[in-house]
């Protein structure tokens, strides 16, 4: 475990320096004006605060010990002594971990910590760090808890997440093309370009951390297609460079829904329900949206900024 956290903080380093190399090869060839480098300083700003002061006030420990105890009452242990243990772990690991993201873009709850992940309006590799400070106090660990039950030890679950979060890295490049058939099993730059689409056509798919099985397996799976380009950022892009409102922008607007909430099915719903619910039935939902678009959208109809 120390080797696995000197490596991680060995990775920040060399994820600051990869992704500013990136940013100035980029400026090269699209001009300095063609590159966004306040979003990557906003990203920037985000990885410094997160994984410094906040790392320190918020210490991941609060939910560990909460996986302990469901170690502790675990049905049976995986022999981690044999290969078959450690699948058993990543597998595990990345069905957690699909559940977590599906349910980061479609509860509200979690979405107004992961937005901030998706609001950079151009895709790079500085955009892979932009992750919000919320996000421990959201309880996101919680989608891991049940994986010390069924054998996988905490500090295993907690290793592979962290590789799994490392890996995801490079998935945020544009200048990867598709990489054949590593496309079914793993998941790619090019799945997460569509991940990372604010095209109608492309929202809610790919969720998968290191592997892409379970998009396919549970029907969210959309392939990148060259007849429509992917736009980046939110539905409702963000305009703004202002950290302050980048970071918690989402949390004022879900207070304000609850504030003018007429009932608590109604302030239930703006919690749980997915970003863009409305009682009314009139929301923007990737499924309102989709409906409204009808019979448009199977024409390769895109939703305008």
């Amino acid at each position: 475990m120390a080797a696995l956290l000197t490596l991680l903080k060995f990775s920040v380093a060399l994820i600051l320096f990869s992704s500013l190399a990136e940013a100035l090869v980029l400026s090269v060839r699209k001009g300095w004006r063609g590159y966004d480098w306040r979003a990557t300083g906003v990203s920037v700003i985000d990885l410094l605060v997160r994984e410094y002061p906040l790392q320190w006030l918020l210490p991941l420990a609060f939910w560990g010990n909460a996986m302990h105890w469901f170690w502790q009452h675990r049905f049976w242990s995986l022999p981690m002594n044999h290969w078959s243990g450690w699948l058993a772990c990543f597998v595990g690991q990345e069905f957690c971990y699909y559940w977590y993201h599906r349910a980061a873009h479609r509860t509200r709850w979690f979405w107004c910590t992961h937005a901030i992940h998706h609001s950079p309006n151009q895709l790079n590799l500085s955009a892979a760090y932009r992750i919000g400070w919320t996000g421990r106090l959201t309880g996101s660990t919680l989608f891991f808890m049940l994986a010390p039950l069924f054998g996988m030890p905490p500090r295993i679950v907690l290793m592979i997440l962290s590789l799994n979060l490392l890996y995801q890295f490079w998935l945020h490049a544009t200048w990867i093309p598709c990489l054949g058939p590593l496309e079914w099993i793993l998941n790619t730059p090019s799945s997460h370009r569509v991940h990372h689409a604010a095209n109608l056509e492309y929202l809610d798919g790919n969720y998968g951390g290191v592997l892409i099985v379970f998009d396919r397996l549970f029907g969210t799976y959309i392939a990148e297609r060259r007849d429509v380009p992917c736009r980046y950022g939110l539905v409702q892009p963000m305009t703004t460079y202002n950290l302050l409102t980048v970071e918690f922008a989402h949390w004022r607007a879900l207070w304000r829904d609850l504030l003018a909430a007429r009932s608590l099915r109604e302030a239930a719903g703006y919690i749980v329900k997915p970003p863009g619910w409305r009682p009314d039935q009139n929301g923007e939902t990737t499924e309102d949206l989709r409906r409204r678009a009808e019979p448009g959208a199977s024409r390769g109809i895109t939703l305008s900024p």
